[in-house]
């Protein structure tokens, strides 16, 4: 036994310096998802969110939701006035979008179906990719869409409020929106620090993996718990995956808000501050580039902006902005050298 893990830890190792030495000369892309209700959530306005994203921390890569309660509050009615003013602002700064679509999606509760839908009755299904569809094809030929991101972390059971988890739905879901756009690449995610592949059907463009640090475990010590996996862990898994199926491996969420006891606006900034502060997220940012991987959506813009709006601390904002900095700085170097 002490044998094969030793195997399976070199021939881990090995493939991770293998992924990080291959994309090694690729830019680096950081950015971060935007949720306009979780912004809401903290008494911001969404508008001017977004703008400081773009404006201020200068980030040209964002990760948005298409939440179909939202689009389709009433069957059979869609709204696309809010996810508009989002492309559109995107299309004003030069920004590349990665769409999430389906009915899983970023933020609690994970699952975001509209209140008339029945799961008891099989024809949500049908409900469902009407919806997809309509996104689909509002968004396709936006110049700002760079990718689709599908029913995030699908197969992630102990986390949210969702109650079909079927991998012929995913399939069949893949399947759509190749049909309904052959142009844009497909990200499928997977859940973090699980040791598998995701060599199973679907096989997307592009896999997504999450990396949670730091957090407080509610279960059996009642404390906060931070991984212990080394970065290179990532990149191993990032490596094998391309080994074997071809596909490269983002981040698309790298968490850098806290994950206190209770809420975090339940929580005091002192509490917060115990799982993410400004040097704990500079350490995460180095973090996550160790890795490999080349593009990081960096999780929690909301916290940050709260943080430098509504109680006067700029720390983690500015350790975000300081990072954005130095990435152009560095691809720009790539380009010179080109």
């Amino acid at each position: 036994m002490i044998a094969f893990m030793t195997f399976l830890t070199a021939a881990g190792y090995g493939a991770a310096q293998w992924y990080i030495a291959k994309h090694n000369d690729e830019p680096l892309v950081l950015g971060t998802t935007f949720v306009p209700d979780y912004a809401k959530s903290y008494g911001l306005d969404p508008k001017e969110t977004l703008d400081a994203i773009f404006s201020d921390l200068g980030m040209r890569q964002i990760r948005l939701v298409s939440y179909w309660k939202n689009i389709e509050a009433v069957p059979g009615t869609y709204d696309f006035s809010e996810l508009d003013w989002q492309f559109d602002m995107a299309n004003k700064y030069g920004v590349q979008i990665s769409l999430a679509i389906g009915l899983r999606q970023p933020r609690w509760p994970e699952c975001h179906e509209p209140t008339w839908i029945d799961f008891s009755d099989k024809s949500w299904e049908p409900r469902l990719y009407s919806y997809m569809k309509a996104v689909v094809e509002r968004y396709k030929s936006n110049p700002a869409l760079a990718t689709y991101e599908l029913e995030n972390e699908f197969f992630m059971k102990v986390f949210g409020q969702c109650q079909d988890f079927n991998r012929y739905r995913l399939i069949y879901e893949y399947q759509l929106v190749k049909q309904w756009d052959n142009v844009h690449p497909v990200i499928i995610s997977r859940s973090n620090n699980w040791v598998g592949l995701p060599l199973g059907q679907p096989r997307p463009d592009k896999f997504g993996i999450s990396v949670y640090k730091r957090v407080w475990d509610k279960t059996l010590t009642k404390r906060y718990f931070e991984y212990p996996l080394p970065a290179w862990f990532y990149a191993a898994l990032a490596g094998g995956g391309e080994i074997l199926t071809g596909k490269d491996m983002i981040i698309h969420e790298l968490q850098a808000e806290p994950w206190p006891p209770t809420g975090i606006l339940e929580s005091s900034l002192k509490e917060q501050f115990k799982s993410m502060d400004a040097k704990r997220l500079k350490d995460r940012i180095s973090y996550g580039i160790d890795t490999g991987m080349r593009t990081i959506d960096i999780w929690g813009v909301e916290w940050w902006y709260w943080l430098k709006t509504k109680k006067n601390d700029s720390s983690v904002w500015n350790v975000v902005k300081t990072a954005v900095a130095d990435a152009n700085f560095q691809n720009q170097k790539l380009v010179d050298r080109e």
